[in-house]
């Protein structure tokens, strides 16, 4: 993995604890870097970018100190996931990090070659979210 890319995951990650960037914007950067997805581990407190030929770099992320509830709230995630689609004003990633933790999301999967996103809770419950249709 080159420098770069390297640099580029964490001001990435950066930018979404800052509220900076937005999520497609964030997928726009990680992409055109030629990344294929990434995976936040709310438990581990990390999150981690990999790239096609298997290579792989993994962050310590800024994690709030809730716990991931031990049932998934498939209904309270979806909730969370349309807050921050709406791009209302008072959305804030950490805020949604929080949200979706108590509704026992223990992280997710972000798949740019699936377009899709996955997230999992405790006891492998899931919820896939499909990236909106190319334009």
């Amino acid at each position: 993995m080159q420098a770069q890319q390297v640099e580029i995951a964490k001001a990435n990650l950066q930018a979404s604890h800052e509220g900076t960037l937005s999520f497609p914007e964030i997928c726009g950067n990680l992409i055109s870097a030629g990344f294929e997805g990434y995976m936040v581990d709310y438990r581990g407190g990390t999150t981690t970018y990999y790239m096609p030929d298997g290579e792989c770099i993994t962050l310590v992320a800024q994690v709030n100190t809730t716990s991931v509830a031990e049932s998934f709230d498939q209904a309270a995630v979806t909730a969370q996931i349309r807050w921050a689609q709406s791009q209302a004003e008072d959305y804030s990633y950490d805020a949604f990090s929080r949200n979706v933790k108590r509704a026992g999301c223990a992280g997710y999967l972000v798949s740019f070659l699936g377009r899709r996103v996955v997230y999992l809770g405790r006891t492998g419950e899931t919820h896939v979210e499909l990236f909106p249709p190319a334009s």
